[in-house]
């Protein structure tokens, strides 16, 4: 039985749009929440975005921090093909794909790093709002050349599910990855998207429909 179930498509047309956007919801989200939360809130015209959605609300069960268990490993590579496959779905067979931001919150966020570090580099950007690696230093994981790939990762001292530490290894591993890399650390932000970080993925999203960068 798959474990996704169909995703939420919002704004342009995808054939008529200048950027693609994938943003991944976090555990216990649902895409409604992302759209309440950070779509509707971005000012962007010409985008297209696709919402995945995870059965149950959950694309692993392990917090992003814990070891690395075969069932995890497992879930984190059946949700990533799930993904991938959404790409090819929002592509189609264009030979020169327009730009893609992929990107999501907490656990969604976390996915998104690991797609990265499986598939990257790709024509457009990631956005990891309160994102880490899955798994511990000591854990084998995927690690990709990303070659100057944009990359927006934040973070707060506050947040209960992602701590600094884990925020820290992954920008360090993202450096040597040679991400094109923007941090932002949250000071006293909840486990939340805030205004800063909606304002930074609407610039980064602007940044690639006008072919620039931040």
């Amino acid at each position: 039985m798959s474990t996704h179930d169909t995703p939420l498509f919002l704004g342009a047309n995808p054939g008529e749009a200048l950027v693609h956007c994938i943003f991944i919801h976090g555990r216990t989200q649902s895409p409604e929440d992302i759209q309440e939360q950070v779509i509707s809130k971005l000012k962007v015209p010409g985008v297209a975005f696709l919402l995945p959605r995870a059965r149950g609300n959950s694309w692993y069960d392990a917090r992003a921090t814990d070891v690395l268990t075969d069932r995890t490993r497992q879930q984190l590579e059946q949700a990533i093909a799930h993904v991938r496959k959404l790409i090819g779905d929002l592509s189609g067979s264009n030979n020169h794909p327009k730009p893609l931001v992929i990107g999501g919150f907490s656990q969604g966020a976390c996915l998104a790093v690991e797609y990265a570090m499986r598939h990257g580099p790709w024509n457009g950007a990631l956005a990891s709002l309160t994102g880490c690696r899955v798994g511990t230093p000591d854990c084998d994981r995927p690690f990709a050349d990303l070659d100057r790939l944009p990359v927006y990762l934040t973070g707060s001292d506050k947040d209960p599910w992602i701590p600094v530490d884990a925020f820290a290894q992954t920008a360090a591993a993202l450096a040597r990855a040679r991400a094109r890399l923007h941090c932002d650390i949250l000071p006293d932000r909840s486990h939340m998207v805030s205004s800063t970080e909606i304002a930074q993925l609407e610039k980064l999203l602007c940044g690639l429909s006008n072919r620039s960068w931040w």
